[in-house]
């Protein structure tokens, strides 16, 4: 027994040792998984400020078309941010329709038209724009700011003119306190629910692709190459050759996703300072089973993937073959981020990678279910040895030293 663990240490060693020689490997499973999470977390926020700060501070040019304003409305106007010229009012059907104005907000000659005219009391408005143009867009922000702005005003005014408390009329129905106070659950608790709707999807498709390339490397690319008859003749069984493949995998795909964790944590820990995201509360109990789950599904993820690159004779059909199949992790993935969790029936913790998924949800956000954890576990384990005994066979096959030609 123990001259088998050796010779499966030892296949394994050779394996990773061959993998990693290319620093390109290195990059791939090192630096790629650390900076994932802290380049999104970090640098996207950061990112999305800077736009929001020079959206800020464009200037956009507005056309006022109108018959005659409120004198208050346009002081209203006057006084803001936009730059703002007025034209009469053509004859039109409607205030909406676009009559040859089309062409200069298409152009960028204007980036918003504003349309209006009193009928009666009440000032009817229109205002065009082009949604496809961020500046347009922003201009059409800044126009209803400036019009609520008034409307407000214009409201309260109205009321107080007819004898009435503008407070009691336009807000019968307060809430006491503070709103956010009324909600029990804790930042850390909000902070898992919003890391819970993506983490798994990530940590899922990151497992299953981390693991293609060496994969087809160390079976497809061996058979290729014409290193594998070398391998089977080794004083060693097809199962010791298995598990040191499997092994040596594993490791690499592993590496990466404790990496990828690691640099979750950071970003996590950073952002938490900065007042984006609180630090999820889990405790050791979730966390214990949150990596149970993880391990399953790789034990699960490596025996599929090694057995569906052994059946291939190259390594480009290997790698049309596992390419299309991270579908089959990314759809259940996208699926089981609508599923709600409040009331879910057990049977969702049976089905393959679904399980999984929905395991790493319920623990991020650190509910402790005991009956999802027996059904999750124990048909993940099924699930592993059954895709570890199809791997096996695959291995067993004697075609695989055929020759290519």
């Amino acid at each position: 027994m123990s001259r088998g663990r050796g010779r499966v240490r030892t296949i394994a060693k050779k394996e990773l040792i061959e993998f990693v020689r290319d620093w390109r490997t290195i990059v791939a499973i090192l630096v790629i998984p650390l900076l994932m999470f802290p380049l999104l977390f970090i640098l996207f926020p950061l990112l999305l400020a800077s736009e929001a700060a020079e959206l800020e501070a464009l200037q956009v040019d507005v056309v006022v078309q109108t018959n005659g304003l409120p004198e208050e409305l346009g002081m209203v106007l006057n006084a803001s941010d936009l730059n703002i010229t007025y034209e009469p009012l053509p004859v039109l059907e409607r205030l909406s329709s676009p009559s040859g104005d089309e062409a200069r907000l298409r152009n960028g000659s204007i980036d918003v038209l504003v349309r209006t005219q009193m009928n009666g009391t009440i000032v009817e408005y229109a205002l065009l724009y082009i949604s496809t143009s961020e500046q347009s867009l922003e201009a059409r922000s800044r126009m209803f700011d400036v019009l609520s702005q008034w409307e407000d005003n214009e409201t309260v005014a109205r009321i107080t003119d007819a004898g009435l408390d503008p407070n009691e009329t336009l807000d019968p129905l307060r809430w006491d306190g503070d709103v956010a106070e009324s909600d029990v659950a804790t930042q850390g608790e909000q902070a898992g629910m919003a890391l819970s709707l993506f983490i798994p999807l990530v940590l899922a498709v990151w497992t299953f692709s981390s693991a293609i390339q060496p994969s087809i490397d160390m079976t497809a690319g061996e058979r290729e190459r014409g290193t594998l008859e070398a391998l089977l003749a080794l004083p060693c069984s097809r199962m010791e050759l298995l598990f040191g493949k499997w092994l040596a995998v594993a490791t690499i795909t592993g590496v990466g996703v404790l990496l990828q964790i690691a640099g979750l944590l950071f970003a996590i820990g950073y952002l938490a300072t900065s007042d984006v995201i609180s630090a999820p509360s889990v405790s050791w109990q979730a966390l214990f089973f949150l990596c149970i789950a993880v391990l399953l599904f790789s034990i699960m993820v490596v025996a599929i993937e090694l057995a569906l690159a052994m059946r291939s004779h190259s390594v480009k059909e290997a790698g049309s073959i596992l390419g299309p199949a991270l579908l089959l992790i990314l759809f259940p993935a996208l699926f089981t981020q609508v599923i709600n969790l409040d009331g879910i029936e057990a049977f969702w913790f049976a089905i393959p990678v679904v399980n999984v998924l929905l395991a790493l949800r319920e623990l991020l956000m650190n509910r402790i279910v005991y009956s999802h954890i027996l059904i999750w576990m124990v048909t993940s384990t099924v699930y592993a040895f059954g895709a570890a005994f199809y791997a096996a066979r695959q291995f067993k096959r004697e075609d695989i030293v055929t020759s290519l030609s």
